[in-house]
């Protein structure tokens, strides 16, 4: 029933009739707790039969030499508490399966250097930036699947500044100070603009509404980011339909 010489003096058990699941079952039963068994399918009939095969000599020292591949680690090859000598021995002999080791590990090799033991300046930390950063860094800023698209603002005084002194890339360099004095003045405009808002400038001046204006004194459409011919162009066209007409 085995497939092989007799050179092997291979020791075979037969088993009855079992089905996959069995098969399957006693399988990892011998590779995890046995280690020098294995088992063999053979065709039989109408069904699977199961062969336990013992292998001989030469394959058990292969096994125990780590030539084989699924032959398992034997308790003298495994980092655990074991007794030697003589006691070794009797274990051998009383023990249910020997190659089982204890589960105790050796104190010389378990954490060793101890994580406490070592000095903080000789471990390098990879650190990513700008999550390995701890100053000011909340979980929140980076927090990237829940960073919705938010609409963004522009407050009355903000407005009031912007058509007061104009922006960064426009100034209006005609009513902008230089200096210190340039810096009180915007924190002036900005307060007046939290104050009085919107109104009071276009009381005191109307005119500075007309250089944001488009045609027509229509408001300015949104900015436009792809690349076109002209700079004026815009894709946005304003239908008539949905806009007051020309007058």
């Amino acid at each position: 029933m085995t497939s092989g010489s007799s050179r092997d003096h291979r020791t075979s058990v037969a088993v009855p009739t079992c089905r996959i699941d069995d098969l399957q079952v006693r399988r990892k039963r011998l590779t995890d707790f046995q280690g020098l068994q294995e088992v063999r399918v053979f065709n039989h009939g109408s069904g699977i039969q199961c062969v336990l095969a013992r292998p001989g000599k030469q394959k058990l020292r292969q096994q125990l030499n780590g030539n084989d591949p699924r032959a398992m680690l034997i308790a003298q090859q495994k980092y655990t508490v074991r007794s030697t000598g003589v006691w070794e021995r009797l274990r051998q002999i009383l023990a249910v399966d020997p190659n089982r080791s204890t589960g105790v590990p050796l104190n010389s090799q378990f954490r060793l250097p101890s994580p406490g033991s070592l000095p903080p300046l000789s471990y390098d930390d990879p650190v990513t930036v700008p999550a390995g950063d701890l100053a000011d860094n909340p979980y929140w800023k980076r927090d990237t699947r829940r960073s919705y698209p938010k609409l963004s603002t522009v407050s009355q005084a903000d407005a009031v500044s912007l058509l007061t002194v104009g922006s960064q890339a426009a100034p209006k360099d005609d009513v902008l100070q230089i200096g210190e004095a340039g810096v009180k003045q915007l924190v002036e405009v900005k307060e007046h603009g939290k104050e009085r808002g919107l109104a009071a400038l276009f009381e005191k001046d109307q005119k500075s509404i007309q250089g944001v204006l488009g045609a027509n004194g229509l408001p300015p459409t949104p900015a436009n980011i792809n690349t076109v011919a002209q700079a004026s162009q815009s894709k946005y066209q304003i239908n008539t339909e949905q806009s007051y007409p020309n007058v």
